[in-house]
């Protein structure tokens, strides 16, 4: 209840503490340096298949190598995919043929 009070009794203080506020915002916004999220430029997709209770060997047969097969027909510039199977869970990684710059 004190803040409103303060609020309505010195009304000017209050705007300049907002808009000092929204200019330090955006000055931390904008000097913040970036490292914290570097450019990556690996070309790998993982793919993560789950089909509760199916055994490592029949989701290897049944779900990784259509996909993998799938894949391989109607996607370009892939070098090589790698495949694991587990009990209701397979991982596809494709991996992509990087691009020059």
């Amino acid at each position: 209840m004190w803040v409103v009070r303060l609020a309505l009794q010195r009304p000017y203080t209050i705007v300049v503490m907002a808009r000092l506020m929204i200019l330090l915002g955006v000055t931390s916004i904008l000097t913040m340096p970036t490292d914290i999220f570097p450019h990556i430029d690996i070309p790998i997709v993982s793919l993560i298949w789950t089909y509760s209770s199916i055994s490592p060997d029949e989701m290897a047969k049944r779900v990784a190598a259509i996909t993998e097969r799938a894949l391989t027909t109607t996607v370009n510039d892939i070098e090589h995919m790698e495949s694991q199977s587990y009990t209701g869970l397979s991982i596809i990684k494709i991996y992509f043929h990087p691009k020059p710059r």
